[in-house]
């Protein structure tokens, strides 16, 4: 557990520092389980994400952009009624715990002074943001509601009083003296680690291995020592917030841990830290949300054509025997007077065989000799005239198959805005029927949002994220002399360089980003291919984002997320100075 009542105090602290006398100007809830309040304090704005996943629960200070729903949710629309416009007094920490207390002051629709207490519980699982009124200590209301059934130690639902977790005695760390410590630890029952987070609140594992490891032989005159000194760390705001990863797994945390062994990755905040660690594990886990239907569907479906695919090419082989049939129709007519009803098969000599061989034709004993010649020819006349429209049929089913591979693919890597485009272009080609809502409007059409990229040179580089963005930047938006890349032989995203003679190094970091947004992210030496635009032709009739293209040439890359979020990061200070 990386966010436990260590990293908690270091987002207080850098909470209180930028939102302190601050006025709530705006809240959003992007998601079910975010809340994004927007600040105007000292002069600037400030967006605080406050979470309370199940898995990515956090509070910190982000500069990420989230799209939000066209309709807020209920407990969004309690929050604006009774936060907007309210000054933030405090933001604190309680008892060293994972839970972050926001107090603010406002006026009521008759003017009358009110305080309110938005309380962040960072619980895991049983995360919860609840708003109480602070004069009566009264839950207005909460992201999460648990009724007595729920939970019998507390009753989270409006009008009821506010009583917080329960601490289990833990000692607050940073009231800790070497005695207490040797109070709470036995040297003789081992995993002094676990002992430090039974006993202390906050403390997570993370930070108890690593006061083990920093004592050494760890025994009564170190390991006191060492905890402690890691504790004054914390006191006097020490912090060096990295990001630890070993190619499986990831850490994140707000002091240095030695006992990992591994090259961390240095940030300036934590809310920066928090930003990079979870910012697109916690899109993932929206888009997955949102995107279930579909991605189920086009799983189903893309096995469906998989199994039309094995019966048509069945079909094929048949169709294929269409000369044999033939010829077994034209030899039996020749031996009719040879062939007696309830014969199983016949031997006749083969009048086509330059050698005079002979050929074992199978019969059906229930039919007369004439019934399996004409029999024969029938299967001789479906065979040949199936053999086209056959034909016809695998390559749209093959087509089909490389579309669901495709739209699968992009579930991968969007965005939610992406995946509402997708659903738009899966109710344009069938596969969705239109979502019927009362007294919705019907949406004007608008040209697609790309994603954008800066290379290291500030050329711009565009990427299309679905097959609407994708045709509306290849046929619509490039210039016929741009640089147009896309992984070769995959399903991925089209990308496009403005300019016309790029570098070789933003031609390298353009079919990154063509790698990284396709099925291969996860190979290395990923083929990418680039040509111009004017060699990029869309077939007549063809499925949405399909392309053919010529006069190529190709590139080999490794996808690097660290150069894409680079990127992307150039873009923003670019997109920041402009405004």
């Amino acid at each position: 557990m990386s966010f436990d009542g260590v990293f908690t105090y270091a987002i207080v602290g850098e909470l209180e520092e930028a939102l302190a006398g601050g006025r709530i100007t705006k809240i959003h809830q992007p998601s079910a389980y975010e809340i994004v309040l927007l600040v105007r304090a000292r002069g600037h704005n400030h967006k605080v994400m406050l979470s309370a996943h199940p898995t990515y629960a956090r509070v910190h200070l982000t500069n990420e952009t989230y799209n939000n729903p066209s309709e807020p949710p209920m407990f969004c629309m309690r929050l604006r009624k009774q936060l907007e416009g309210s000054v933030i007094e405090a933001v604190r920490q309680v008892d060293f715990d994972r839970i972050i207390v926001i107090d603010t002051k406002g006026r009521d629709e008759l003017g009358d002074v009110q305080t309110k207490r938005l309380i962040i519980e960072v619980m895991g699982r049983h995360s919860n943001i609840i708003l109480v009124d602070a004069s009566t200590d009264t839950i207005i209301d909460s992201l999460k509601h648990l009724p007595p059934s729920v939970n019998r130690y507390r009753t989270v639902l409006p009008g009821h009083p506010y009583v917080a977790p329960p601490t289990h005695g833990k000692l607050n760390p940073l009231e800790a003296t070497e005695e207490m410590v040797l109070k709470k630890i036995d040297f003789h029952a081992g995993k002094l680690a676990h002992q430090l987070v039974s006993a202390f609140s906050g403390i997570s594992p993370l930070f108890a291995n690593e006061a083990v490891f920093r004592a050494g032989l760890a025994n009564r005159t170190t390991l006191p020592k060492s905890f402690l000194a890691l504790i004054d760390d914390v006191r006097r705001r020490r912090f060096a917030p990295m990001m630890y990863t070993n190619g499986e797994k990831e850490w994140f945390y707000v002091l240095p841990l030695k006992h990992l062994k591994i090259e961390g990755q240095p940030f300036t905040s934590a809310s920066e830290l928090l930003d990079r660690f979870y910012f697109g594990k916690a899109e993932r886990d929206r888009v997955k949300q949102q995107a279930h239907d579909i991605e189920r569907l086009m799983a189903n479906e893309k096995a469906k054509n998989e199994k039309k695919l094995l019966k048509l090419e069945q079909t094929l082989e048949e169709a294929k025997k269409a000369d044999v049939y033939r010829l077994y129709g034209e030899l039996l007519t020749a031996h009719l007077y040879a062939i007696k009803r309830g014969m199983t098969e016949i031997e006749v000599a083969n009048y086509y065989d330059e050698n005079g061989g002979t050929i074992t034709i199978p019969l059906d004993p229930q039919k007369s000799p004439s019934e399996n010649a004409q029999q024969y020819f029938q299967k001789y006349q479906k065979a040949k005239n199936s053999f086209a429209v056959v034909q016809e049929q695998i390559e749209r089913t093959k087509e089909d198959i490389a579309y669901c591979d495709t739209i699968l693919s992009q579930l991968e890597t969007a965005s939610p805005k992406d995946v509402e485009e997708i659903r738009d272009e899966l109710i344009e080609q069938g596969y969705l029927r239109p979502r019927a809502a009362k007294g919705a409007k019907k949406r004007k059409p608008t040209a697609p949002e790309l994603d954008r990229y800066v290379a290291s040179d500030g050329t711009e580089i565009l990427v299309g994220k679905n097959n609407k963005q994708n045709d509306y930047l290849t046929t619509k938006l490039a210039h016929k002399d741009d640089v147009w890349l896309h992984v070769k032989n995959i399903p991925g995203s089209h990308v496009v360089i403005r300019n016309k003679q790029p570098s070789d190094e933003t031609l390298l970091e353009a079919a990154n980003l063509a790698a990284y947004f396709s099925k291969a992210r996860h190979s290395g030496s990923v083929p990418v291919d680039y040509t111009r635009i004017r060699y990029v032709k869309k077939p007549s009739g063809a499925k949405p984002g399909f392309v053919i293209y010529e006069n190529e040439q190709t590139l080999y890359v490794t996808p690097d997320e660290e150069l894409v979020r680079t990127m992307k990061q150039r873009q923003k200070e670019q997109a920041a100075k402009r405004s």
